[in-house]
């Protein structure tokens, strides 16, 4: 018999055999816990079928806190980059372990998983101070899921149980913008500090922060107008400041310079010579960072943004942060009937989807354009056409 059910006192049990040992002997696995006979039927229903299809994973002591740790160290430790990583960790051993580590990973089930976002909705702040935002709880959930999949393939469990959990629904943060207008006013407010030229390729490029400060000169082609974006500059939670090569292939681009950002470029370059001629008596080569400190090392990226911060609420421009240059670029393009798809490369989306997705408030207007271009090809044409 491969399995049966019977009664253990108050509850059901399923036994179901494995198979022999290397010795010969059986092998019985126990679940137990079962309120009613039907519900001990279902189970060994479900698990003579998984063992019938290879499926079946058998179970192990191990808890969550213990794979977790293990996640961390064998694969997110080699596989994503400091700065990801430096996330899993705060989430899992901030929260994740305390609340969740002792459960048998195993027994680990979507129902426990939905409370636990539940919990962090509530009063999830480390602080005791109420609870975390769904954006970040949706975070906890992300992390989670990634973990659980791993055990699924390294054959830990059958299914992933976060898969048939809801994590909470957010709403993306407000998208503002510069028109116009907006940008060449929002340069003429940088134009005599030092970060003027970093605010100018921001702008007229669509880089984000960390491949903007991660450039070197040997990245950039003052003749054919180009950089080539293949790193980006992070700060981890220790101070320290690393270089890596950019997320994802989508990411490592050529973006063409306007020309205007190319000259600004050639001047810049041409003013840090004669600055360190002066200082030194050296050279700007290839490898120098093209936006740096005086010594040369590199801004940290927090110092760009609270720089950015200043210069927009000194100069009337509430709620415009650094990213928003970003979306300035790209909303502009779209605006001038820019092709998605060359929108989509210059800011290194993995997608043309999800270049739409985030830029959907401007679709409405291109939706117009498109059908008054329409009609202006056929104008001329016949008014009634059935």
């Amino acid at each position: 018999m491969r399995g049966h059910v019977r009664r253990r006192g108050r509850t059901w049990a399923v036994v179901v055999s494995l198979g022999r040992d290397d010795s010969g002997r059986y092998r019985y696995q126990w679940y137990s816990g079962f309120r009613t006979e039907r519900e001990a039927e279902a189970k060994l229903t479900q698990l003579l079928r998984e063992l019938d299809t290879g499926a079946y994973v058998e179970p192990t002591r191990e808890t969550v806190g213990e794979f977790l740790s293990r996640w961390l160290r064998d694969y997110a430790k080699t596989n994503v980059s400091p700065r990801t990583y430096e996330g899993y960790e705060h989430i899992i051993v901030r929260h994740l372990v305390p609340a969740l580590g002792g459960i048998q990973l195993a027994k680990l089930t979507p129902a426990r998983l939905q409370r636990y976002y539940s919990d962090k909705l509530e009063s999830g702040r480390l602080n005791g101070k109420g609870g975390l935002s769904p954006r970040t709880v949706r975070h906890h959930h992300v992390t989670l899921h990634d973990a659980l999949q791993s055990a699924v393939k390294w054959g830990l469990l059958g299914r992933n149980p976060a898969d048939a959990v809801d994590a909470p629904k957010f709403e993306r943060n407000e998208m503002n913008t510069l028109d116009d207008e907006g940008v060449r006013n929002f340069l003429a407010a940088a134009s005599g500090t030092q970060w003027y030229p970093m605010v100018y390729l921001a702008l007229f490029t669509g880089l984000r922060r960390s491949e903007v400060l991660a450039l070197r000169w040997g990245d950039v082609d003052l003749d054919l107008s180009r950089v080539y974006v293949n790193r980006a500059v992070h700060r981890l939670r220790t101070g320290e400041i690393i270089f890596r090569t950019t997320k994802s292939a989508k990411s490592r681009r050529v973006v063409a310079l306007p020309p205007s950002a190319a000259l600004m470029l050639r001047e810049h370059r041409e003013s840090e010579q004669r600055r360190r001629e002066l200082v030194d008596g050296s050279t700007v080569d290839d490898q120098q960072l093209v936006f740096a400190r005086i010594d040369g090392s590199p801004i940290p990226p927090d110092s760009f943004s609270q720089a950015w911060r200043r210069l927009a609420r000194r100069n009337g421009f509430h709620g415009i942060r650094l990213h928003d240059a970003r979306h300035t670029h790209a909303t502009l393009l779209l605006k001038q009937d820019v092709h998605p798809k060359i929108v989509q490369e210059r800011l290194g989306h993995s997608t043309i989807a999800t270049t739409l997705d985030i830029y959907s408030h401007v679709v409405p207007g291109l939706q117009d354009a498109a059908a008054q271009a329409f009609d202006t090809v056929l104008k001329g044409s016949p008014s009634k056409v059935f």
